[in-house]
């Protein structure tokens, strides 16, 4: 048997434990399915993509900073009172989330907001919302 069977049959032999679950292998076959169909899903993955970028202390930082008006790395550095190549490893994680542009403006590099793809971010993220239909209600 290969782990990966190993793996499934503990699965399966877990579930079968859940006292709401009459058929645990058909069950695992449908959480299988949920996992799929999510990582299948290119607005869900861009959900990932910038709750990861936006989810650090000093990108959020950035991400404010660069609020009012586009800022160099200089600047930058100098708001985080990090090093550049700390300031830097963050930049490029919130480019490639899509959420900034960085350009030349004389010897240095600039930044900005993309709004377009936080536009679409908030979009795709309050339909999630509204399709959720399992809250747990608090008074």
């Amino acid at each position: 048997m290969s782990k990966s069977d190993e793996k499934q049959a503990r699965i399966i032999n877990t579930l079968s434990k859940c006292e709401s679950i009459t058929d645990p292998e058909k069950h695992y076959d449908d959480l299988i399915q949920i996992k799929k169909a999510f990582l299948d899903d290119k607005e869900k993955v861009l959900i990932v993509n910038v709750v990861k970028a936006i989810g650090d202390e000093d990108r959020m930082l950035i991400l404010d900073a660069l609020k009012s008006k586009d800022r160099c790395v200089c600047e930058l550095e100098a708001i985080m009172y990090k090093a550049q190549s700390s300031v830097s490893h963050h930049l490029r994680i919130l480019e490639d989330a899509g959420l900034i542009k960085g350009w030349k403006k004389g010897k240095f590099t600039h930044y900005s907001l993309i709004r377009s793809r936080f536009v679409r971010f908030l979009d795709i993220f309050n339909r999630w919302i509204n399709s959720t239909m399992n809250w747990f209600g608090t008074a």
